[in-house]
């Protein structure tokens, strides 16, 4: 009786994070909102430092496809030996289009876009700007997981010349990898 009771039950969950059995349409449309929740991991280029991290995100869609909105990060750096391992927070507007039509009732739609905010602890703020992308997956009308990969380079200031428009203050970036889940509503 436990061993069915347990097949049953893991088979309710399976079908609804599937979403088999039941109808599903993914079509945000100007003035939808979408909040999401998410967590991942970076590797900093060239060293042995990573960082955990979570985050929760605001969107708001102008049209079916453009959405504007804003992601707060609170992560924990873990360093290679030679220095303690800090925390620090993010907080970044963002500006992501949608693909449409790439699937049945638009379940599957990747996104693109770019981002611009700040990252600071208690010791330091710092600016990061990237590019991102990624994938959304619906499980229903409005639910959804999701998979997104940005490009993190750290500034300083932006000035203009010969270096670029970051100057000599850029750091060589992070490849940032986040899995979650999301909601949205009208």
């Amino acid at each position: 009786m436990t061993r069915k009771l347990t097949m049953v039950i893991g088979g309710a969950v399976c079908s609804a994070l599937l979403g088999i059995g039941s109808t599903a349409y993914a079509a945000q449309d100007q003035g939808s909102n979408e909040i999401e929740g998410s967590g991942g991991f970076t590797h900093a280029e060239g060293t042995n430092s990573g960082v955990l991290n979570a985050n929760v995100s605001y969107g708001y869609f102008f049209t079916p496809n453009w959405e504007a909105g804003v992601r707060q990060t609170l992560s924990y750096n873990f360093n290679n030996s030679q220095t303690d391992d800090t925390w620090q927070a993010s907080t970044v507007p963002f500006v992501n289009y949608q693909f449409h039509g790439l699937s049945a009732d638009d379940r599957f739609q990747p996104f693109v876009g770019a981002f611009l905010g700040a990252t600071y602890n208690d010791n330091d703020t710092t600016g990061t700007i990237g590019p991102q992308l990624g994938v959304k997956y619906f499980v229903n009308d409005s639910t959804y997981v999701v998979a997104r990969y940005s490009y993190e380079w750290l500034f300083n200031d932006i000035t203009l010349g010969d270096s670029g428009p970051f100057g000599d203050s850029k750091s060589s970036g992070n490849h940032a990898v986040n899995f979650g889940l999301g909601y949205t509503w009208k």
